[in-house]
């Protein structure tokens, strides 16, 4: 009994997540100005940054514009990542993202059966 005890805490220190350089955050500006709007920049000491400002709607969201960069794992740049958030959707823009988008299985199986049920009549509104 005291060995699956010690067998099961042995297991349980392993098992908890280790905490290796803690890396620290050298920039967190935030505003939020309770109507919508609102901005916010970080980064942190590794390279990795964000920046995004949000402004009303027309159809009472938040239309955001903002970035996100990281550092390449071979240390030779960084990823940056521009984007638009408003009533025509999300659109991003880099020159690390494919284009144009391919349009993944999962999806062009979705808008298949959709097709089939507006044939068949069947519609949610």
């Amino acid at each position: 009994m005291k060995l699956i005890i010690l067998s099961s805490f042995l297991c349980l220190v392993l098992a908890a997540p280790q905490i290796q350089n803690p890396i620290a955050i050298t920039r967190d500006d935030r505003v939020d100005n309770g109507d919508g709007t609102f901005s916010y920049a970080f980064e942190a000491e590794n390279g990795i940054a964000a920046q995004a400002a949000g402004v009303q709607g027309s159809q009472g969201q938040s239309n955001i514009e903002g970035f996100y960069s990281y550092p390449l794992s071979d240390g030779s740049g960084f990823i940056e990542v521009r984007y638009v958030a408003d009533e025509n959707g999300f659109r991003a823009e880099s020159p690390f993202l494919p284009t144009p988008h391919p349009t993944p299985a999962h999806v062009l199986e979705l808008l298949r059966i959709a097709d089939e049920q507006r044939a068949a009549g069947i519609t949610f509104e």
